[in-house]
């Protein structure tokens, strides 16, 4: 098969400033080199020196890498250390028992700061807590609860116990959340009476109630639940506790349970759209020494920092950029409750603004709705707050097309902070493919170029190394520390999705298509393998055409997605939403027509799209993620049968179903 057409030209380059480098972790392109260089030349030597120098050990790792049983690589096995000891009894040792960890602002705009000792000891009352309920060091326990300083609480007290965590996300249905904890096989729910986004209040207990009322779930022998409204909720005698009960009694003060660094720190399910939930099983030591490491070299972040992901701790951005990796190196960060357009689209600003954030990680479906809101109304433009803070902004879950960077760029960081666009995964831990903001000269659109250690290429579907220019797919040659270790209870699955027979069985599969500049060898992720069309024999990924869309002043955000057609195999069907009101009839019609002729200019007309459809919004999940398997069903015009109940606006789908 043809190998992915890359049909985009970005010349636009935005150097470090000297003032950002002369104090970056890493500082110059030549130091980048370098530690690469360490990497490919002593690959045990480069991760035991970093792993020694930047996590606790409570018995030293006498191997490195274990790789005799391929893929199923092992890292620092013959070392322990527990995950939350070093994310909190290290900082009250090191003099920052009084630093501020965690700023919590509710939907509401309450806010509560919480001390380094002060969340060591919630987490040692919970850890407690749960030891009392027979919960012990193997154990499987589902987290099933809003973003709030007790969700992060009870995954660090998880840890310090030695139990196994699996968060699932609190927009999740009850089925979803039924299937989780039977393959988990896990022993307790955590969860809140309610949870608030937007003043509206989705009943947490009641839908684990209706998950357990569902049957297979007999694993479950407690539901500890936060009372987050006081709301009206029922209790099963014996089965079900107050957290605030929980704890109340216990010691501030919990010995950890020192685990194996191979020993599971989580599991987090991908979705279950098509057969069982895969669940993404990650270690200890390896895991938190790379969410240590992106933070020091991704976020290049000081002491003063005031760091902000607003990633949902459902998700993995959550679990390494909130609850983990921030904690690790000691910063203090914001957690937020709420959603970016409550009560107005300025949230994100003025919090940006109150809490002197300095920076700040969001995803580009995020800031492409907030263009949008920002066009709409003058009052909550970017420029009407003052973001002067901020001294680096992030992008995280998807390609930021370049319009958006831009956008970001001028809008958000006045030109002046660099924007780290991150490609991962939740299989791979943390970030692989990402710009260092005080060496990397950025380009819009690019994650540019691998972190050290992380041996990415672009291949042809034989598994053979690309050109430059040459699009295929991503893979990884090398183990990293931080990578999947297996799927729970499925490891033919593990080995079958990601390491393939075809490529010899050790190259990680992301996924995904890419192509690396001629010049700069630059990555250009261009979405998801299955998101890759074909038309009339030319292999085009859906995000350089979401892109040119974008690109037209009237586009605030666009999906792409591809239906069956008889004549080119495959056709083009846009999803587009405009800075205005959705157009309809004739109107709608010549809209189409202009952004058909707009893509032919910018990228050629094999790129034109076959069909537009206008909607509102798109439809996403509350955490912001475009549902592209909806958007392929409604553009082959069949009836929508799966569960939509993670659907943020559910509405938006008839809108979608008129084509232009």
């Amino acid at each position: 098969m043809a190998n992915i057409e890359t049909l985009s030209n970005e010349t636009r380059i935005f150097s470090p400033s000297a003032e950002f480098s002369k104090t970056a972790a890493i500082s110059s392109m030549d130091a980048y080199h370098a530690l690469c260089a360490e990497a490919a030349t002593d690959e045990q030597g480069f991760w035991g020196r970093l792993a020694r120098e930047n996590l606790h050990w409570h018995k030293p790792f006498t191997q490195v890498l274990d790789e005799s049983n391929a893929p199923f690589y092992k890292w620092f096995e013959d070392g322990q250390l527990n995950v939350s000891y070093n994310c909190l009894d290290v900082h009250l040792q090191n003099g920052n028992a009084d630093k501020v960890a965690l700023v919590f602002e509710s939907d509401s705009g309450d806010v509560v700061k919480v001390t380094y000792q002060q969340l060591y000891e919630k987490v040692c009352k919970l850890a407690n807590g749960l030891k009392s309920l027979g919960i012990q060091k193997g154990d499987r326990v589902v987290i099933y609860m809003p973003m709030s300083v007790e969700g992060v609480v009870a995954m660090q007290a998880c840890a310090r116990i030695g139990a196994t965590h699996s968060v699932v996300f609190g927009g999740f249905s009850a089925k979803s959340l039924q299937e989780r904890i039977i393959d988990a096989g896990a022993v307790a729910v955590l969860t809140a009476d309610y949870q608030v986004r937007g003043s509206k209040h989705l009943p947490l207990k009641a839908i684990v109630d209706e998950a357990l009322a569902l049957g297979g779930c007999e694993c479950i022998k407690n539901v500890i639940v936060y009372q987050r409204t006081g709301g009206e909720v029922k209790f099963a005698e014996g089965r079900d506790h107050w957290l605030h009960e929980l704890v109340k009694e216990q010691a501030a003060e919990c010995t950890p349970e020192w685990v194996g660094a191979e020993h599971p720190l989580f599991i987090l399910y991908t979705s279950g759209s098509t057969g069982t939930p895969k669940g993404v099983q990650h270690s200890s030591g390896g895991y938190l020494l790379w969410a240590a490491l992106t933070m020091k070299w991704t976020f290049d972040i000081k002491p003063t920092d005031v760091f902000w992901c607003t990633a949902d701790i459902g998700w993995i951005t959550g679990h390494t950029y909130i609850a983990y990796g921030p904690l690790a190196v000691g910063a203090t960060q914001i957690i937020f409750e709420g959603i970016p357009t409550f009560p107005n689209a300025g949230r994100f600003w003025d919090m940006i603004a109150r809490h002197k954030a300095t920076i700040f990680y969001t995803a580009p479906t995020a800031i492409r709705s907030l263009i949008k809101a920002a066009d709409a109304d003058a009052n909550i433009h970017p420029s009407k707050y003052d973001l002067s803070s901020l001294r680096l902004l992030g992008s995280v879950g998807e390609p930021i097309n370049p319009e958006a960077w831009m956008w970001y760029h001028k809008n958000i960081g006045a030109e002046r902070c660099p924007i780290v666009d991150t490609f991962w995964q939740t299989e791979t831990g943390g970030h692989m493919i990402s710009p260092l903001p005080g060496a990397t000269p950025l380009v819009p659109g690019s994650c540019t170029l691998p972190m050290p250690g992380i041996a990415a290429v672009i291949v042809d579907e034989a598994g053979h190394d690309l050109p430059n220019g040459q699009g295929g797919l991503l893979v990884v040659k090398r183990p990293w520390p931080a990578m999947i270790r297996t799927i729970w209870n499925n490891p033919e699955r593990y080995k079958n999705a990601y390491f393939p027979a075809e490529f010899g069985g050790k190259v990680y599969l992301a996924g995904d298509g890419s192509v690396r500049n001629k010049d700069t060898g630059y990555f250009t992720i261009t979405g998801r393998i299955d998101d890759v069309l074909n038309v009339s024999g030319h292999r085009m990924g859906t995000m350089e055409i979401e892109s040119a869309l974008v690109a037209n002043p009237m586009v605030a955000e666009a999906a792409v997605v591809g239906r069956p057609d008889d004549t080119t195999g495959e056709a083009i069907c846009a999803f587009v939403v405009l800075k205005r009101s959705r157009p309809t009839g004739e109107e709608a019609k010549q809209i189409a027509k202009e952004l058909r002729d707009w893509v032919a200019k910018e990228i050629g007309p094999i790129a034109k799209p076959k069909e537009i459809r206008f909607g509102d919004n798109l439809p996403k999940t509350r955490s912001g993620k475009i549902m592209r398997r909806l958007l392929r069903i409604l553009a082959k015009g069949e009836e929508i049968t799966q569960d939509i109940s993670t659907l943020e606006n559910p509405a938006i789908l008839e809108q979608l179903k008129e084509a232009q």
